[in-house]
């Protein structure tokens, strides 16, 4: 029997005042009763409108059919057979405004759990199963990845699975990218980060840490001396932007990138950990995206009395996921919207101490299509604070257009490609992902590889024949 329900079933988590003093994953899964039962919501759609929302076009109502009748391994072999992240993608996909979006359920209820579908069978996968993933067999072919994050991950691993020789050459220390430096564990467990990697590499695929590509090694160089027929950029967005207020230089004033990174990877919420951080009394993020939510929420988990988001638009503009802004929320974090900083005041020792901010009103839509924010005159007013972290966005770092002759991007650093293959304006060079775009989101870095990965797999087959 279907189950007609207008409403998901729950996700069961943490409870806020617990969880906002800890690191441990919020939301907690779906039983197996739970998946089943919802699993029971999908109309098996014939014309299947969810799929057409999926960057990598997961054949979304098979595998929730197969949950259904209780083949768990079942529905996670066709999820893995489109995505190379499914436990990943059912914890940080935006599934509302994607396939979630398009769900035939939603139109008079809630949509199917989509995403909370696809985190059980892949944990259940994860937890039941041994996988053995074996290397297929060499075609001769040798490609480079320049970044390990969804991009260039899914990128790799398409490869992989058709035969080619794959390096992946990393800039930090550790593989995944945003996935490890940028989402909190309590979001997204680098376990679970770690595993996807160490299947990549028992299909073959090659991962060469500290290796920053522009400075070591050269996209020429790669192509050279090195051997690789093809290169895929997946470097990502990791240049933080400012505002370029007075008092961006005091101390205690962070970039969401650096401080995220000093909490994901670095560990430094750890007692006794050797990166240091600032442990705030009362912090200040600046934007409204899913990084500003991290940020607050970890600034919360690190002890801050007081954390308080300021946005210059409203609630409805806010870009980030509903379900973040309603946990943090939930876990104390105040929103200030319709609220844009001005200056950031410092005490006698370069501490801040304060940010001013002036009131804003909403005018014409701007070319995003948002409604401009637009300053209200005398609306001044201090925030007490001794921590600024501002999370306003991010663009490619320059450093491998200023070291690749011929590489044509934006104004603002994204490289140009084709957008059905990935091909930059240099021959045998793709890129996807952040890199291309800008922040954006996970699955939609890894629709970009997934797209080069095919696009190098056909051109280089016709080299061959």
């Amino acid at each position: 029997m279907p189950n007609m329900s207008l409403k998901k079933n729950e996700m069961p988590s943490q409870e806020p005042h617990i969880r906002n003093k800890n690191f441990d994953e919020v939301a907690l899964g779906y039983t197996e009763e739970q998946a089943l039962d919802e699993a029971k919501r999908c109309l098996n759609c014939k014309n299947k409108p969810c799929v057409s929302g999926c960057p990598v076009q997961v054949r979304i109502p098979e595998f929730i059919e197969k949950t259904a009748a209780g083949d768990f391994e079942g529905a996670y072999q066709i999820i893995a057979q489109s995505s190379s992240l499914p436990a990943v993608c059912g914890r940080v996909c935006p599934q509302e405004s994607q396939c979630e979006k398009l769900c035939v359920r939603g139109i008079k209820g809630e949509p199917v759990a989509i995403g909370r579908l696809e985190r059980f069978v892949s944990d259940w996968h994860n937890e039941k199963m041994q996988d053995s993933k074996e290397k297929p067999a060499s075609n001769g072919h040798k490609v480079a990845v320049v970044g390990s994050g969804p991009a260039g991950l899914t990128c790799a691993g398409d490869l992989a699975r058709l035969g080619y020789e794959v390096t992946v050459f990393e800039a930090l220390h550790t593989p995944g990218g945003v996935l490890v430096y940028g989402i909190p564990e309590f979001r997204l467990p680098k376990a679970i980060v770690q595993k996807e990697i160490d299947g990549l590499k028992a299909m073959g695929v090659k991962i060469e840490t500290n290796m920053v590509i522009g400075r070591v090694l050269s996209i020429d160089e790669l192509l050279g001396g090195q051997g690789f027929e093809a290169v895929f950029i997946g470097s990502g967005a990791g240049l933080p932007r400012f505002m370029n207020i007075p008092g961006e230089n005091l101390k205690g004033v962070y970039s969401a990138n650096e401080f995220l990174t000093r909490v994901n990877l670095m560990k430094s919420y750890r007692e006794n950990n050797d990166t240091p951080i600032q442990r705030a009394k009362k912090v200040a993020v600046v934007g409204g995206g899913n990084v500003a939510m991290d940020a607050a929420r970890c600034a919360k988990r690190l002890g801050a009395e007081e954390v308080t988001v300021v946005y210059r638009r409203s609630e409805k503009e806010l870009p980030a996921r509903a379900e973040e802004v309603e946990h943090a929320k939930e876990e104390g974090i105040i929103f200030k919207l319709l609220n844009n900083p001005t200056r950031i005041l410092g005490d006698e020792n370069g501490n801040v101490k304060a940010m001013e901010c002036l009131e804003m009103t909403l005018g014409e839509p701007d070319a995003s299509g948002r409604r401009r924010p637009v300053e209200k005159p005398g609306s001044e007013f201090t925030l007490d604070v001794d921590c600024v972290i501002m999370a306003i966005g991010t663009s490619p770092n320059p450093l491998i257009k200023s070291t690749t002759e011929g590489l044509e991007t934006q104004r603002w650093g994204g490289i140009i490609v084709e957008e059905e293959t990935g091909l930059t304006s240099r021959e045998n060079v793709y890129a996807g992902g952040d890199a291309v775009t800008g922040a954006a989101t996970v699955i939609l870095a890894m629709g970009a590889g997934k797209t080069a990965a095919k696009a190098i797999h056909e051109a280089l087959s016709r080299t061959a024949g």
